[in-house]
């Protein structure tokens, strides 16, 4: 596999929550795509990846989580902490946009535009783009944690999703499993994976050219 990180790494601290970086990989092509991600000091990291795959041209601008992960999980699952949720979300929906935008001219339509997260972050990724389908088209989904579970009545307007977990990890496979049966149930256009494999960076990361494929063509 080649190196993980190729093109051009763009790092900005904003003044968020005492201050909060946000790392953009730059595609060496325009981009004709755009994933949104949390864990930005892992995913930020990914573009080499995407690079050595038959994907688009694919930004990625990922926001650095918390260290302490009790924080991480208010901040990621909308059921643990109710006001710091919605905080991050402000933040991550509205401010880290508006400066991709600006930064980087970023305009692409929704169907161009992806939202994606690990384990925590799989939960905010759907969290994410259940509020704002009109933003995220696609939701990618690795491994998602157990707190955020579908809700009883869903949203009539929802995403595309690609969810994945390894049979390792049979927690994190049963969640991915149930998402991916209530967002079929409403109609929505889903990929469910499961292959052999454990919770950890290697095995969401070999999966991540794959999604994008699948949302953005190739």
């Amino acid at each position: 596999m080649s190196s993980p990180i190729t093109g051009e790494l763009i790092t900005e601290t904003f003044d968020y929550d005492g201050g909060r970086q946000v790392t953009v990989c730059v595609p060496r092509l325009p981009a004709e795509a755009v994933v949104f991600a949390g864990d930005g000091q892992l995913i930020s990291q990914w573009g080499g990846v995407l690079d050595a795959a038959n994907v688009p041209p694919t930004m990625i601008v990922a926001t650095d989580r918390l260290d302490d992960e009790t924080l991480r999980l208010r901040e990621y699952s909308p059921v643990f902490d109710a006001e710091r949720f919605a905080a991050h979300e402000q933040f991550f929906v509205e401010d880290v946009r508006r400066w991709a935008k600006s930064r980087f001219g970023v305009t692409l339509p929704a169907e161009r535009t992806a939202v994606f997260g690990v384990s925590a972050s799989g939960e905010l990724a759907l969290a994410l783009g259940l509020r704002h389908p009109h933003i995220y088209g696609s939701v990618f989904c690795a491994s998602p944690g157990g707190g955020y579970r579908p809700p009883a009545v869903m949203p009539k307007s929802l995403p595309r999703a690609y969810l994945v977990a390894g049979t390792l990890e049979p927690f994190f496979l049963g969640n991915a499993n149930r998402w991916a049966v209530a967002l079929r149930d409403a109609g929505v256009d889903v990929v469910m994976t499961e292959r052999a494999g454990s919770h950890g960076d290697a095995f969401w990361r070999e999966e991540f050219p794959l999604m994008v494929a699948w949302a953005f063509g190739r």
